[in-house]
């Protein structure tokens, strides 16, 4: 009877050579804990999650129009044989990325830095690199490699359910923030170049598009650290320029053999078109900020929230921070399911406990309640001022918080003042809540991104702003007759 450790030993070995197979970019052996039906499960497993917390911008036009620039690459790609789903996502964030499989996302906040459609393909081609090279696959193996518990479960598990699944996701959840490494998204320029070529445009592309997410990164980190909050930058951008980069240089002239004709495409007026009107920014069914204001089209709503502090929009709570991020005030909206006094809901709803100075919020006529208690806040336990106000069959939650207790008492009136803030929308706001918009004009002689800035409806950052979006950051101005774009 064989011991028990050279029979777990034999089965590893089992799980290896059920693991092998070739690498559709190399063409030689790889060793990967999961197949290709197994891969193409779980993007199908996910991409509905995806869809869920990022939502799909509803622009079918634009959508049709990225999964044909997406179709043309993979046609050209490594795995040309899968079915290739390219789907934009309605986030302001600047962001693309892959699920296994097949399934590519895109958002509409990077779309908005991009000035081509071979700008488009560089970074549909980079994302598709990562999908043919089956980095996620790849860098999944290795995680697992260290548990070969979990390595023989994954082998043996046709569907990659419980821990297995898992540990895929938070692989890829780590690629989506910080890159596959150095490597793997080297691989990925390469071979998004490569299929760029083959496909008809310029593979310098790459080194374009790279170029103008690399100035938005600097700029949005510098921004972000000044508003207190994580930057939305593109994960796969490197720490050094592309005008800088020799190894990224060197994969992405390589490609330049693969070329099929002598000229290439770069349809910048076609992309242009289709971007015109994009959303730029909040989203009207997540609701805008503009300066201090938030206005819900939907919910029609506006607050006014203390000058100078920075607004975070999340899908469930709007977060409000002093500069110096040592005060919080926090909205929540819930339904009204049952007839019950704004302070009822903070006992049965909230379960707040230990209410004390209570009263109705003065300054409004919508039922209300508020009152200090002690709860977890950001800072830990501290007293927080809750506040609560009915209004259009829904409850208005505000938290408000000091990281040092004894400036709670200076801070109260205007955690009171933000509440009392609510009201529906006037004519004037339901205009404002609607959003901002890219919008496509042609330059005119004097045209400069000075005078277009002070016409502008961005509130901060401008004129930096539209040089990001126009690819002339840092002091580049728009030419006679150029298309460019402007937010309206």
């Amino acid at each position: 009877m064989l011991s028990r450790p050279v029979l777990l030993i034999g089965i590893a070995f089992a799980a290896v050579l059920s693991g092998c197979a070739t690498n559709p970019v190399t063409g030689q052996a790889d060793f990967v804990l999961m197949s290709e039906k197994q891969e193409i499960s779980m993007g199908r497993r996910y991409d509905p999650e995806i869809r869920k917390k990022y939502g799909v911008y509803d622009d079918p036009k634009l959508q049709a129009y990225v999964q044909q620039v997406g179709e043309r690459l993979a046609a050209n790609s490594h795995r040309s044989k899968l079915v290739y789903r390219f789907t934009v996502l309605d986030s302001p964030d600047v962001n693309a990325f892959a699920l296994p499989g097949g399934y590519i996302y895109i958002t509409r906040g990077i779309l908005a830095y991009i000035n081509s459609e071979a700008e488009l393909a560089a970074v549909l081609g980079h994302e598709i690199g990562h999908v043919t090279a089956r980095h996620s696959v790849r860098q999944y193996t290795s995680a697992m490699a260290a548990n070969i518990g979990a390595g023989i479960l994954s082998a043996v598990v046709p569907e990659l359910g419980g821990q297995a699944g898992q540990q895929l996701l938070n692989v890829i959840g780590n690629a989506l923030l910080s890159g596959y490494g150095r490597e793997h998204e080297l691989e990925s320029d390469r071979l998004g170049a490569e299929y760029l070529a083959r496909s008809g445009y310029d593979p310098n592309a790459v080194l374009g598009v790279i170029g103008i997410l690399k100035n938005q990164e600097e700029f949005e980190k510098k921004r972000a650290k000044a508003e207190g909050r994580e930057p939305r930058i593109y994960h796969g951008v490197f720490a050094s320029h592309p005008s800088a980069d020799k190894r990224l240089q060197q994969v992405v002239g390589q490609a330049k053999k693969f070329k099929t004709a002598a000229a290439t495409r770069v349809g910048r007026e076609e992309y242009l078109k289709h971007i015109n009107g994009t959303v730029f920014g909040d989203s009207a069914k997540e609701g805008i900020r503009r300066g201090s204001n938030f206005y819900h089209r939907d919910l029609n709503f506006a607050l006014k929230f203390p000058d100078g502090w920075n607004l975070e929009n999340n899908p469930n709570s709007i977060i409000a921070r002093r500069p110096d991020r040592n005060a919080v005030i926090q909205v929540q909206v819930k339904d009204l399911n049952k007839d019950i006094t704004p302070k009822e809901f903070m006992q049965q709803r909230l379960k707040l406990k230990g209410l004390e100075r209570e009263d109705k919020l003065n300054g409004t006529s919508l039922p209300s309640h508020t009152a200090v208690t002690r709860i977890t806040t950001p800072f830990g336990k501290r007293d927080t001022r809750v506040t609560v106000v009915f209004y259009n069959k829904r409850a208005y939650i505000f938290f408000g918080a000091t990281k040092d207790p004894r400036d709670f008492e200076k801070t109260d009136p205007l955690f009171l003042e933000t509440a009392r803030s609510l009201r529906p929308l006037t004519a004037k706001q339901k205009k404002l809540a609607e959003g901002l918009r890219i919008r496509i004009i042609r330059a005119k002689a004097g045209t400069t991104f000075a005078k277009l800035a002070a016409q502008s409806p961005i509130s901060n950052y401008a004129e930096s702003t539209l040089r990001l979006i126009n690819g002339k950051f840092p002091g580049g101005e728009p030419k006679p007759g150029e298309p460019i774009k402007i937010v309206q």
